[in-house]
């Protein structure tokens, strides 16, 4: 299993732990059970959120917000789709699943480094040597975890790659990581099932003592993650994971590459009740042969698995109660450079965002004909998420304490895009 966890508990001092902690899926199911047994009634209240993160910072100017005509416009042509706006040519199955899905054009940051630039777009904080910021992810699965107290599965999935942790909310909230296909490293070990709660209720002992004794928040935290690693373990859920169980024609649409797998477990994970799952796809910062990269590499794996997952979800009933967010670090310079690449760009760029209570088919914001700058108004990660936290039915005006005392806002006290808000 990789479990990302904060400072205090390593990969290796938790899978101590777990090594003598394994089950069968066929130990005790009566939660598991009560869940499908209930499962209509229980989703009606279930929101989702799933973040398609784009490591390295996609250029957006070739995609969602081209520039015909201009010097800094590229080869590429726009094409027409069911939304207001035109896309890239290269994303023929997305300007299908447009009506669903809106662009924001005036994203406006300022963290052009690519460490900074994804902690910023994952916390709406810059780094801090002082405090640990939670990321969106990690807050809105804290938020949204009283709608679906039966969760046995951890309620914040990263699929192919590492998320941003959970800062101050603590490591019951930190991303658990799997591979695209679903794959849980080191979670099957060869135990019976009495020798697995023997194991289980000496360590619960153990725990509970050192808590009394210490009354430390970090030991508090550690016991509540064993406590879910075990249900985990023995949870009828954890079928949400196995997406070789699709038949062969879904795999195949949403294509059988990393990222079509994990946005096809990502669309399973919801279903399930997952509240946060985001999908990793790296490779974007393409400071070399950029055009060439996209039109050959990602935009044919972009295409075939953000619009599989916007069309099933939407066929599912699933769409109205999840909001997909599409989105980089920042996006990459009008001005194609001598390698025939784009640079790091943070003044103006593009996201995309739809589902839930937002609105679908909208082209929000507007850049300058070259795309050098905003031209409406600017929004920030702030605003972003604090918009998706609407689209959620999550309060943006609660308020968390950090560790140090100091109050922090959710999404970092951001607006609300209005344009956006059904």
């Amino acid at each position: 299993m990789v479990w990302q966890t904060p400072r205090g508990m390593s990969r290796r001092h938790f899978m101590q732990h777990l090594a003598g902690s394994s089950a069968a899926v066929s130990a005790s199911l009566t939660m598991g059970n009560a869940i499908y047994a209930h499962a209509d009634e229980l989703k009606k209240n279930w929101k989702s959120a799933i973040l398609l993160w784009m490591g390295g910072g996609p250029s957006t100017i070739d995609i969602w917000d081209m520039k015909p005509g201009a010097p800094t416009g590229g080869p590429f042509k726009p094409i027409s789709t069911t939304g207001d706006g035109q896309i890239c040519e290269h994303m023929p199955l997305m300007a299908q699943q447009m009506n669903h899905m809106s662009i924001v054009r005036s994203m406006s940051t300022r963290e052009a480094d690519h460490n900074r630039g994804r902690y910023y777009m994952h916390t709406g904080f810059v780094p801090n040597p002082n405090i640990e910021h939670p990321s969106y992810g990690s807050v809105i699965a804290h938020e949204l975890m009283d709608q679906r107290p039966e969760l046995e599965i951890p309620p914040f999935v990263s699929v192919g790659g590492a998320s941003a942790g959970p800062g101050f909310l603590g490591m019951a909230w930190s991303p658990f990581s799997v591979t695209s296909n679903g794959r849980i490293r080191n979670l099957e070990m060869k135990l019976d099932d009495m020798r697995l709660r023997q194991r289980m209720e000496a360590l619960k002992t153990i725990e509970t003592g050192f808590e009394k004794r210490t009354r430390d928040l970090p030991a508090m935290e550690h016991a509540k993650v064993l406590k879910k690693t075990f249900d985990l373990m023995t949870s009828e859920q954890m079928e949400a994971f196995r997406v070789e169980k699709e038949p062969q024609a879904v795999k195949d649409r949403y294509g059988t590459d990393n990222f079509g797998q994990g946005c096809l477990l990502a669309r399973r994970l919801v279903e399930a009740g997952v509240p946060f799952v985001e999908v990793d796809l790296g490779g974007w910062d393409n400071h070399n042969g950029v055009h060439n990269i996209l039109q050959n590499q990602k935009l044919p794996q972009l295409d075939n698995a953000m619009s599989a997952l916007i069309e099933d979800l939407a066929q599912r009933e699933l769409l109205d109660d999840t909001v997909v967010i599409w989105m980089g670090e920042f996006g990459r310079t009008p001005r194609i450079n001598q390698n025939a690449g784009r640079d790091h760009f943070a003044r103006a760029w593009s996201c995309v965002v739809g589902g839930g209570n937002l609105k679908g088919g909208l082209v929000v914001g507007e850049t300058s004909s070259d795309g050098s700058a905003v031209e409406t108004e600017p929004y920030s990660s702030e605003d972003l998420m604090s918009t998706v936290c609407k689209g959620l039915g999550i309060s943006t005006d609660k308020t968390f304490t950090s560790k140090n005392g100091r109050p922090m806002k959710i999404a970092g006290g951001g607006k609300i895009i209005t344009d956006l808000v059904a």
